[in-house]
């Protein structure tokens, strides 16, 4: 399988890329990867790798930068390596995309360019972030603002299909996020589509409180784009502030730092657990072809991840999966 990655889009340039593509082709042999973004400067990255003979390039000479609109950013920007990998993809040269650009500009280049699968109403930003008891999908994280609930319906069928196709979990629950358990809260958008979630087939488990999503209560979490995204940042935030406090308190003191020592194994875990760049990046669920977002500082593991992830979700064949998911949503709206 060909894998295009955005290599400029990143804060890290194009050798974070180049060194986490070359992690994941060492461990998977039927990857192969493209990289799109000036091709002098990219020459030049994988001469220094020693891997000039391993990836293929998608010559691009401009970059889509955090302050481009990320509407405009699609014609303005057509030549940058976002736009040219994603027209790649949409063209059939890949299997699928990897940016670590602008959120905004590549969903609306995702849009635009690959474009949604019939029926789908939006595509969603559906990161995975771990809880209790392993990782949790969350969705939508922020593409949609205003959402419909049709659309939060077609959110809990595609990470439903997400998670049973990529993470192996055989019924995932899904829940739709709410202000109480009871069937009876939330706005007209909550109760509406809490009726269609329950008449989904699929396993969901009804409305889920915030303060339960961290327990893993759901597999999938299903909410609007602004509350979501609220969610995810609170989410991100308040583990930075646990984080730090831990380590601050284990270097508070002689007995703390013993402490720290020897429970030094333990605490790796606990952060590697918690840390994105095991996770790898998120996908854009709803589109014709695998999009995935990965973070804006992505390091080489981070892009090892992701590829990673990106192969999984290809052999699964996901987007077909969703497509029919998608298609038997709908027949059973019109019965």
């Amino acid at each position: 399988m060909n894998i295009i990655i955005d290599a400029f889009g990143g804060d890290l340039g194009p050798r974070a890329a180049i060194d986490g593509a070359l992690m994941a082709m060492r461990e998977r042999s039927d990857i192969s990867v493209t990289l799109s973004g000036d091709e002098e400067k990219l020459k030049a990255e994988l001469t220094a790798a020693g891997a000039l003979d391993k990836f293929s390039i998608l010559h691009a000479p401009t970059v889509v930068d955090g302050h481009d609109d990320p509407t405009s950013a699609v014609k303005a920007k057509a030549d940058s390596s976002m736009m040219k990998g994603l027209r790649a993809l949409s063209e059939g040269k890949g299997d699928a995309f990897i940016s670590a650009g602008n959120t905004g500009a590549l969903f609306s280049g995702g849009t635009l360019i690959v474009k949604r699968l019939p029926g789908v109403k939006r595509g969603a930003l559906a990161p995975l972030l771990p809880g209790k008891d392993g990782f949790f999908m969350l969705i939508d994280a922020g593409a949609n603002i205003v959402c419909t609930p049709q659309m939060l319906l077609q959110f809990g069928v595609m990470g439903s299909v997400y998670m049973r196709m990529v993470k192996g979990i055989k019924d995932p629950k899904v829940g739709l996020l709410n202000v109480g358990s009871e069937d009876t809260k939330g706005t007209e958008l909550q109760l509406e589509a809490y009726k269609l979630l329950k008449a989904a087939d699929i396993n969901f488990i009804g409305n889920i409180e915030g303060r339960d999503v961290p327990y893993t209560g759901a597999d999938v979490v299903v909410t609007d784009g602004f509350t979501g995204n609220v969610t995810l940042k609170l989410y991100e935030g308040l583990a930075k502030v646990l984080m730090g406090s831990v380590k601050d308190a284990l270097m508070s003191g002689t007995k703390a730092k013993l402490g720290a020592m020897m429970a030094k194994d333990s605490l790796s875990d606990l952060k590697k657990r918690y840390d994105y760049k095991e996770v790898g990046g998120t996908a854009f669920l709803g589109l014709k072809r695998p999009v995935f977002k990965t973070h804006g500082s992505s390091d080489a593991r981070t892009f090892y991840s992701t590829i990673i992830n990106v192969s999984d979700y290809v052999k699964a064949d996901v987007t077909n999966e969703i497509k029919k998911g998608i298609e038997a949503t709908a027949s059973a709206d019109e019965e």
